[in-house]
């Protein structure tokens, strides 16, 4: 087996949410099946495509972690596109058309006029080329032969071939549009799925008429529905929701790809931590046919969710050297991102500001800084610290513990004290104590 995915330039030369989520669909379909996936790269426009594009992909796909099996150019492939094209000609399933763009909108605004399908209509083969004008080529769908197959998702899928127009497949000055060269890769390179959006379907009714006039079985295509916000569908061109963006606001890639994995299926939105686990659980028959409704505000929570469920040895690459295992894990669960544990490394061995306490509260702290230096630290500080107060004062519940929180962190909330105290330590936690006496 093996799927591919295919990128075209973009604006913004990077991936966005919504062929992030392609790629990631075709990734785990592979994984899970023991199959390759192949990153094929559109850059036939060669104003648009750069090498500073292609790095980019292959930059927000390692990231993630989607690397591919093999990377393909389409620029590297225009001797097989020429040839098979030929092959095409001469057996009469592509055809030199001459009308201009201005020509053939006009055309179909008079076909809609007239209640008509704005279907593209041929010419006779007889008649003769305008005169200074180069050719734009079209294939030629059998008009005889209805198109059906069975769409992973969408199930029996059926065109009438007469409905659809002869797609362009070559433009006047000889470049490509990605219809046929596409086809002609997946039969070169061997592709068995091609995962994609519900907008490709009509493209897959015409290319698997291609796959036959080259004399190749189609691919097994699934198309999945789109993915929408709430300003609709999320295209290249609204899509600045993406893979550098997520990396620059700090995002773990598994939050994001936890999402995009489950989002419009019938299973439930969770974070899973490694892409074999996603890839174990993904199955076309989840995949339901409504839009999937993203909202980025999901991917924050997801991001959160996905920390504090996080081993030490998950993260301990991207950790200061100053955390410990046992700190990981009594900080983690204060987490939205991974840098938020600086400023929680700061609340256990930094400086922090004294707190604004009422008269009251000064009172309370100012006795507790006396007790913390008469306490055994060596056995569960922060108990003996809470009780002894409790019995002097007369304290419990909130008006005993915020006051005491507010004055060694500068937090209303936080982690567990008992062991965020020990972590601190006795001489910071009395300092504390004693700044916040005095403001």
């Amino acid at each position: 087996m093996t799927v591919t995915t295919r990128f075209a330039p973009s604006p913004t030369g990077r991936l966005h949410v919504g062929n992030i989520r392609t790629a990631l669909h075709n990734f785990l379909f592979a994984r899970k099946h023991g199959g390759r996936f192949l990153l094929r790269i559109d850059d036939t426009d060669a104003e648009r495509s750069t090498a500073a594009f292609d790095q980019a992909i292959r930059d927000d796909l390692d990231w993630l972690g989607l690397s591919p099996d093999q990377v393909v150019r389409q620029s590297d492939r225009f001797d097989l596109y020429e040839r098979e094209f030929e092959r095409l000609k001469a057996a009469g399933r592509v055809y030199a058309c001459f009308e201009t763009a201005e020509e053939l909108e006009l055309r179909r605004k008079v076909l809609l006029g007239r209640g008509l399908p704005p279907v593209y209509e041929r010419k006779s083969e007889d008649a003769s080329a305008p005169e200074g004008r180069s050719p734009h080529w079209r294939f030629k769908l059998d008009h005889g032969a209805p198109i059906v197959w069975t769409d992973r998702i969408r199930g029996e899928q059926k065109f009438d071939p007469k409905l659809l127009s002869d797609p362009v497949v070559r433009r006047e000055n000889g470049s490509w549009l990605y219809l046929l060269p596409s086809v002609i890769d997946d039969i070169d390179l061997g592709i068995t799925d091609v995962v994609r959006g519900e907008d490709h379907v009509s493209n897959s009714a015409v290319q698997i008429q291609m796959f036959e006039a080259l004399g190749s079985d189609p691919p097994h295509f699934a198309h999945e529905a789109l993915l929408v916000a709430a300003e609709g569908k999320l295209s290249k061109r609204l899509g600045s929701y993406g893979a550098e963006h997520l990396r620059e606001e700090g995002v773990e890639p598994m939050a994001l790809l936890s999402l995009l994995a489950r989002i419009g299926t019938s299973q439930p939105v969770e974070p899973v931590a490694r892409l074999d686990d996603l890839a174990a659980a993904f199955d076309f028959a989840h995949f339901g046919r409504a839009p999937a409704h993203f909202d980025p505000h999901e991917v924050e929570l997801l991001n959160a969710r996905l920390l504090h469920l996080s081993d030490f040895a998950a993260v301990r690459d991207r950790l200061p050297a100053s955390v410990t295992e046992d700190l990981w894990l009594l900080l983690r669960a204060n987490l939205e991102h991974l840098s938020d544990i600086d400023a929680w490394l700061e609340v256990v061995s930094g400086d922090i500001p004294a707190p604004n306490l009422s008269h009251d509260d000064l009172a309370f702290v100012r006795e507790a800084a006396t007790v913390a230096e008469t306490i055994d630290w060596s056995a569960e500080p922060w108990k003996a610290l809470t009780s002894t107060l409790k019995e002097r004062t007369g304290r419990k519940g909130k008006p005993l513990f915020l006051p005491l929180r507010l004055a060694i962190t500068a937090r209303e909330s936080g982690p567990e004290m008992a062991p965020l105290v020990e972590s601190i330590g006795k001489a910071r936690v009395i300092e504390r104590l004693q700044a916040a006496a005095r403001r």
